[in-house]
């Protein structure tokens, strides 16, 4: 299955884009959610939230939809990773599970100046739980800094099965290597300028990608931290988001991809 959505559900600049002028705002959630085949929630990055508003996503949302979660920078932004295991478990315990099989993969993003520091980074992935309330969790990491552009690094995600996110970002280095089960895509290069945030061959160009990875192929012309060694050949779930630099095309890009690769 290949998902494409858009960061969060609350953004002002939508209306009139891509909600109805009209449409109330707690009906917000609804609409896009049946507008788009999944949400990230950003939200969680900040701050918690209570288990009554995890089940109340899940009940706004339509069967088949899913959401993925941005880890707490409480848990992230620390200088030694290791000792995350207690910001972990309570990350984990906020109410997450209420979503059910609503709930998608959970993706940790660390800072442009965090440094790979194999040992230390290592720690933290053991430390990633597989399991919520019975259910297996699959987690995903943004890293930022090109320290993270070394084979040691695409080895310890895949002893983890932890994927790598593949960032399309003028800055940050772009680490295409499929370590785990799934692939999570962050496209964040689009520009409000075009009504579709990225040209149709730029669109072409990520379908394909996609489309390459969910059959469990590698796409061609992407840069990997392990360029040596081959991802296993297997199908694979694929999770992309649209999060540009102002983001009020964010939603028509997402669409225009979903029906790309939906054909």
């Amino acid at each position: 299955m290949i998902r494409i959505g858009i960061g969060g559900w609350t953004f002002e600049p939508w209306r009139g884009v891509f909600y109805p002028a009209d449409l109330k705002q707690k009906d917000e959630l609804s609409f896009a959610s049946r507008a788009l085949k999944t949400i990230e929630i950003n939200g969680t990055y900040y701050s918690s939230f209570k288990p009554d508003s995890w089940r109340k996503w899940r009940d706004e949302t339509p069967d088949g939809f899913v959401f993925t979660v941005k880890g707490s920078r409480f848990t992230t932004n620390r200088r030694v990773l290791a000792e995350a295991g207690e910001s972990i478990e309570r990350f984990m315990g906020q109410g997450m599970s209420e979503l059910g099989d609503k709930l998608g993969p959970i993706f940790w993003q660390f800072a442009p100046t965090k440094k790979f520091d194999p040992q230390d980074f290592g720690a933290f992935l053991a430390l990633l739980p597989k399991t919520l309330d019975g259910k297996p969790l699959r987690h995903a990491v943004e890293v930022r800094h090109d320290s993270f552009s070394d084979p040691a690094f695409a080895a310890l995600l895949r002893a983890h099965d932890v994927a790598c996110v593949l960032a399309d970002h003028a800055t940050y280095p772009e680490i295409a290597d499929l370590t785990a089960g799934f692939a999570y895509l962050r496209l964040q290069t689009g520009s409000d300028d075009i009504d579709t945030a990225y040209k149709a061959k730029d669109l072409d160009l990520w379908a394909a990608r996609m489309a390459a990875m969910a059959r469990g192929e590698e796409p061609e012309g992407l840069s990997k931290a392990d360029p040596a060694t081959k991802a296993k050949a297997s199908p694979r779930d694929v999770f992309a988001f649209v999060i540009h630099e102002g983001k009020v095309r964010a939603p028509a890009a997402a669409q225009a991809l979903q029906a790309r690769v939906d054909g």
